[in-house]
């Protein structure tokens, strides 16, 4: 017999437990979360999102006061070594970690801490610290256990200059040259912080442009800022092997270049947390990157099972973790519910990059007819204000019904505007249109002004036909 019994029973507490255990909580089932961590959070709290946005954000203060004519008067430029920085930022971590473990709390959410393993398709047995083990049974099991930096046989990830995305965070000293593999968002954000931090960078894509996915002006507005920053990109490389030494790293690439440098940081893909789940026991089986397949509504091969989060692949963002734990907890409660789609991007390198709907490739491969609008930082009031000179807001419309399409963002605040157009692009009938922006009056000066003077450019273009 089990030493406890729930309704559901969720495993991680990162965004997507979390959200999964309190929305089921709601919905009147008992609820427990069993969290291999002393902490809750997930790897977004400890790992991911908060402590590499915070460090970015320490950051670009750095930058922004060594290049401020104000800060200048004052004295010179200022070098704050990364171990530093990474102080200052991991300050938020325990806010975060107080702020989820009340919020379950409140919620009356029972917390097990141990690393949970199927005993069968409803029963996980938990090893706890101190040896102890505990039994657990729930009518219902939802998988959010998140994913960790892939990590391939081949490299030495004990050697004290090779890391990962998690490790990084524990480096204690400052390289002068990096080397990054693998241009995706991590490690494009990361060569931003890095090299803002005066750190030569190596970023090293495996394919032939940075963030591929992206609209092409946008991705070539970031490799553009990257190299201004002195990053050094380098595309359509795979590595051979990595050479470290006592005092160097060295690696080696399918081309045949050998770059060196003080440490190498290594971003190539994620893998699902299912190795020590005991998969077998539950009727389970993970891909070759330990993630589970999933319907619409998040459930696995075994119909009592789901999983949400990163286990699950893309899209691997925070925030569509949390709507996908609502989800999956609406599903078991027999209530109205639907897949997340229609998911923003959000990229924190230095300008951030936030998208949403169509890019120009994919209107023109399916013959859309769109024009463009534009609107340059440089030239609103609030960029010139905050010195937000860098960035633009693009809008791709249909030219015919005005209908918004895609909404791309480079620059500061990309993230935070970015939800003006998606709150449109939502919208029915002819509420969806940019039509809204040139009848809407916008706070001046603001940084949202920028969609009426991009649809404003748009609608000119249009005239001009």
């Amino acid at each position: 017999m089990a030493d406890h019994t729930y309704d559901v029973l969720v495993i991680g507490s990162g965004p997507a437990g979390e959200s999964a255990a309190i929305a089921a909580v709601k919905a009147g089932k008992k609820v427990a979360v069993v969290e291999r961590r002393p902490l809750v959070g997930g790897n977004c709290a400890h790992k991911g999102t908060i402590p590499s946005k915070a460090l970015r954000h320490a950051v670009k203060q750095i930058i922004r006061f060594n290049s401020s004519t104000l800060f200048r008067d004052l004295g010179d430029t200022r070098w704050l070594s990364y171990p530093r920085v990474l102080q200052s930022a991991s300050k938020v971590i325990p806010k975060q970690v107080d702020l989820h473990t009340e919020n379950l709390i409140r919620h009356r959410v029972t917390l097990h801490t141990g690393a949970a393993s199927f005993l069968d398709s409803h029963t996980v047995s938990v090893s706890m610290e101190d040896g102890r083990r505990e039994t657990i049974s729930a009518e219902y099991i939802v998988l959010a256990t998140g994913s960790r930096p892939y990590r391939p046989d081949d490299v030495d990830f004990t050697h004290p200059r090779v890391y990962d995305s998690d490790t990084i965070l524990d480096m204690r000293h400052t390289p002068r040259h990096m080397i990054i593999y693998g241009a995706g968002v991590i490690g494009c954000e990361y060569a931003s912080i890095f090299s803002g931090l005066g750190i030569h960078i190596d970023l090293i894509n495996n394919r032939d442009r940075l963030l591929s996915f992206l609209d092409d002006e946008i991705s070539d507005a970031l490799s553009y800022h990257l190299r201004d920053n002195g990053v050094t990109v380098r595309h359509s490389e795979e590595y051979s092997r990595i050479e470290a030494g006592d005092h160097s790293v060295t690696l080696h690439l399918q081309s045949g270049k050998r770059l060196k440098a003080d440490a190498i940081l290594w971003c190539n893909g994620r893998s699902g947390n299912t190795d020590r789940l005991n998969l077998e026991a539950a009727g389970l089986e993970a891909d070759g990157r330990g993630n589970l397949k999933v319907t619409q509504d998040y459930r696995t091969g075994v119909d009592n099972i789901f999983a949400v989060g990163d286990v699950v692949g893309w899209p691997s963002l925070a925030s569509a973790s949390y709507d996908q734990g609502r989800a999956v907890a609406a599903v078991i409660t027999n209530q109205p519910s639907k897949p997340v789609t229609g998911v923003p991007t959000g990229i924190y390198t230095l300008p951030e990059i936030s998208s949403i709907g169509k890019t120009e490739t994919e209107l023109t491969a399916a013959k859309v007819p769109y024009e463009v609008g534009r609107a340059l930082f440089k030239n609103t009031a609030r960029g010139q204000i905050s010195g937000e000179d860098v960035g633009m807001l693009k809008l791709l419309f249909h030219a015919e019904t005005l209908e918004l399409l895609g909404v791309h963002c480079f620059g500061a605040q990309a993230a935070e505007i970015i939800h003006i157009g998606q709150a449109i692009m939502s919208q029915n009938g002819e509420g969806n249109t940019i039509q809204y922006f040139l009848d809407t009056t916008f706070n001046y000066p603001t940084m949202a002004e920028a969609y009426r003077l991009a649809a404003l450019d748009g609608i000119s273009r249009i005239n001009r036909r």
